[in-house]
């Protein structure tokens, strides 16, 4: 008579090793590419790579036991290069594609200064990175993940279940987000109810993004982080948490818009050596209506999650993971 196989038991320490080995390879199997140059993706997939890996090490740091050149900060300092060159690449598809077309020929050869200063900048960056691809710190993190994902060693914490500690591992992360500032933006409080201030100007909204553009750029990074987080799990939840991932995608990717354009408005300005408005007026009229664009679709997910019922229901989904993992 054939026994009934028991279903697999996931420890906490089974989810840090599987998350660690997935981004371990995803991001090191791009570097012969981007030590060579050779494709735009590769550098992009290799800095999400790196970042993933940084969430996956960092969030189950209380569960595993890495050595010393494992650390948060190490791993950052080279998502931040490989960050650095891949922002120059998205400025550079930026004008290209969404900016240069719609300029007219004036502007457009005008344009021509911005490209050759982009191309030195990333000249400098490029060697950089690849400086540090061959560096010792760099060498030393990459052979510690690899001995480590050949013998793994673990903290006490790592013994239990994945389900009875998983609402204590995400809901303070949860919070965080919740309770960042970036949310008030743009919003005032009446009677101890927080109120969107609505139909602005545009001339209203590029005050607001001078002044508080910080702070929404710190959210937009706080919905990354907690995106990489939610994201090492989605076996373990059904579809409410899947939507939620989902906002968290879009909050992360309006704001990363709103972001980029006023990156691309202070770095062109820096390049001419003058305002926008005086060099480009066409592409200063375009960047600001791309911001306005992005405002009109951010605010109905900001008074979403400004919502009592809102932030409750997503704390109740991070509360009930599955009694069994999906397969």
């Amino acid at each position: 008579m054939k026994l009934a196989t028991q279903p697999t038991v996931k420890t906490l320490g089974d989810y840090a090793y599987q998350a660690i080995q997935k981004h371990f390879k995803k991001t090191f199997k791009w570097e012969k590419s981007v030590k060579k140059d050779e494709d735009p993706e590769a550098l992009h997939q290799m800095r999400v790579g790196m970042r993933r890996l940084r969430t996956a090490v960092t969030r189950f740091g209380l569960a595993v036991d890495i050595s010393k050149p494992v650390t948060d900060k190490n791993i950052a300092k080279i998502a931040r290069r490989l960050g650095n060159l891949r922002d120059l690449d998205v400025l550079k598809e930026s004008l290209e594609n969404d900016y240069k077309p719609n300029l007219p020929r004036k502007e457009q050869e005008s344009l021509q200064t911005a490209f050759t200063a982009l191309a030195k900048q990333r000249e400098d960056v490029l060697s950089s990175v690849q400086k540090m691809l061959k560096d010792e710190s760099y060498k030393s993190l990459k052979d510690s993940l690899d001995k480590w994902l050949e013998k793994p060693s673990y903290q006490p914490l790592a013994s239990f279940t994945i389900q009875q500690v998983l609402p204590d591992l995400l809901l303070p992360e949860v919070s965080n987000f919740l309770l960042h500032p970036g949310w008030l933006v743009g919003t005032q409080f009446v009677d101890s109810e927080v109120k969107i201030q609505k139909n602005w100007e545009p001339q209203k909204i590029e005050e607001q993004l001078t002044t508080k553009g910080e702070i929404l750029h710190s959210l937009r990074k706080e919905a990354k982080r907690i995106r990489y987080q939610l994201e090492l799990f989605t076996d373990l939840y059904g579809e409410s948490y899947a939507a939620y991932i989902a906002e968290v995608k879009s909050i992360q990717e309006i704001l990363g818009t709103m972001q980029d354009s006023a990156v691309l408005t202070d770095w062109l300005a820096d390049v001419f050596k003058s305002e926008i408005p005086t060099q480009l007026p066409t592409l200063a009229t375009l960047l600001t209506e791309n911001r306005y664009q992005s405002w009109q679709q951010w605010q109905p997910l900001q008074e979403r999650y400004l919502k009592a019922e809102t932030r409750h229901s997503f704390h109740l989904t991070i509360l009930h993971p599955l009694s069994e993992v999906r397969k």
